[in-house]
């Protein structure tokens, strides 16, 4: 009887380690042009043991990317068989047989490291993630002040045609219609301020039980 106790008694404390030890999911999405990207940065140096999640895609490797690393590097023969065994938290396919996704198995590893994990999706992917995981994730929304300050944005970059800066704002206009479906959103009017709403946003819900 005794050892029995014991061992109910370590199975609590191993299911609250567990429970403390396992991290958090932080879900992004923007618009292109919206400053998601520089806010995302800033919040990595910020001590909020965040991890992005690490992706998979059938394109081949570039550079010095390695599997495992920045992507896990799969065929679309593979892709696809892991879609048929529903392995996936959501993907899409780009164009032909170029699929990007995000693996349920690898999130969850992620996860029971303690690793509060980050994702920076399009705006479907991050309702799906959300919608699988509810409470234990905070989906974000990152919004430009107005379509008209997006489209000088992107005009002053001076990397796109016309015609794609036309294609940008279109697109947009269309994700932003998601927005309501997001936990918070961040309008980035001011980018200190953006970034600090974020942060405090962020340690809110990490520091949540």
């Amino acid at each position: 009887i005794g050892s029995g106790l014991v061992g109910s008694e370590m199975c609590i404390r191993d299911r609250w380690k567990i429970k403390q030890m396992t991290g958090k999911l932080i879900i992004f999405s923007a618009p292109s042009g919206s400053g998601k990207s520089t806010i995302i940065n800033y919040l990595l140096t910020q001590n909020l043991n965040l991890a992005f999640s690490i992706s998979a895609t059938s394109r081949p490797p570039r550079g010095t990317e390695k599997h495992g690393v920045e992507y896990f590097f799969l065929t679309p023969e593979e892709f696809r068989c892991r879609i048929e065994n529903n392995e996936f938290l959501e993907y899409e396919e780009v164009y032909k047989d170029r699929y990007y996704g995000t693996l349920k198995e690898q999130v969850e590893k992620q996860l029971e490291k303690g690793q509060n994990v980050v994702f920076d999706l399009d705006v479907v992917g991050g309702c799906n993630i959300k919608k699988y995981y509810g409470e234990r994730a905070l989906s974000i929304f990152v919004q430009p002040p107005s379509i008209e300050e997006l489209r000088c944005r992107l005009t002053g970059r001076g990397t796109d045609e016309p015609e794609v800066i036309e294609c940008r704002i279109a697109k947009a206009e269309y994700e932003m219609t998601f927005a309501p479906q997001f936990d918070r959103v961040i309008v980035n009017d001011d980018l200190e301020a953006a970034k600090a709403e974020t942060l405090k946003v962020i340690k809110e819900f990490l520091n949540k039980e």
